[in-house]
């Protein structure tokens, strides 16, 4: 065999090693978090929310059971009403999260899936354990009503 095509070999088998490598590496920095992992501060250590979130008289009962997941499941990092909170998460209620921009479905797979920081500095998000598809829609549903009643539509 000629030493241009072992060279050329070797690269290919080293250059594949490199890849699967890289990949381990960041699977094994993307744990799945729980919300029970996360500490509870006291209120006046919390970090402040981001925005101010204008909260609907009222709610739908798919709504309210959003509500009661997304302070289950969510609050801790994206805050109360997702507001957001300083140096931890973003605020769902933003125009970035405008369901043209980010459809439902996105919310589904940062659940499932985790997210790699792309429009915040807030580092990645991980994937939920413990949340169910349709405890997704329901905090989908609130999202959105909250978006609406913030001029996000």
């Amino acid at each position: 065999m000629k030493q241009s095509t072992l060279r050329f070999i070797f690269a290919v088998i080293f250059g594949v090693m490199g890849v699967i490598a890289l990949n381990l590496w960041n699977n094994g920095n993307e744990t799945s978090l729980s919300v029970s992992d996360l500490p509870d501060l006291p209120t006046e250590l919390a970090p402040a929310p981001i925005v101010e979130v204008v909260v609907p008289a009222s709610l739908s009962e798919t709504e309210a059971m959003g509500e009661r997941a997304f302070a289950t499941f969510c609050a801790a990092c994206h805050g109360t009403n997702a507001a957001g909170r300083e140096d931890i998460a973003p605020p769902l209620v933003h125009r970035i999260y405008h369901p043209g921009h980010h459809s439902d479905e996105a919310f589904h797979i940062a659940v499932l899936n985790g997210v790699r920081a792309h429009h915040w500095r807030f580092g990645n998000m991980p994937p939920i354990e413990g949340v169910t598809r349709a405890e997704v829609n329901t905090i989908i549903a609130y999202i959105r009503t909250l978006q609406r009643a913030n001029g996000i539509e």
